[in-house]
């Protein structure tokens, strides 16, 4: 069974920088990365929860968020089995908790309706 574990939140400054990690573990022998969709998901306080960073299972498409464009960056490590979301400038309203969460394709990026496995979430806070 696929799980997804967050990692990396906390509390920064506006303007600063944070890199949250999501190990996947509960592969079978015949999938990897390559087989899902990924996705980084934020639910700040009393919003619904929205995609903010997605990749494809071959990793040639991503999509971001409009507020996130140009600050923040999906990747992933196939061989770790790992993602990540790279965030720079942040800003007080990307406060919230962060998902990780996996989709097989085919579907639409960043459809939260088509991700069916979530980590627990890992919180982020932009405060000064």
């Amino acid at each position: 069974q696929l799980q997804l574990e967050e990692s990396g939140g906390g509390r920064v400054q506006p303007g600063g920088s944070l890199t949250l990690s999501c190990a996947f573990s509960g592969f079978t022998s015949d999938q990897n990365l390559e087989s899902y969709f990924i996705g980084w998901f934020r639910q700040a306080p009393g919003m619904e929860r929205e995609g903010v960073a997605c990749m494809s299972s071959s990793g040639a498409s991503t999509h971001y968020e409009r507020s996130v464009e140009g600050r923040f960056t999906i990747s992933r490590d196939i061989v770790a089995g790992t993602i990540f979301l790279h965030m720079n400038n942040l800003k007080p309203e990307d406060t919230g908790v962060y998902y990780c969460a996996a989709s097989r394709p085919p579907g639409q990026l960043c459809l939260r309706r088509d991700y069916k496995t979530w980590g627990l979430g890992t919180r982020v806070t932009v405060s000064s």
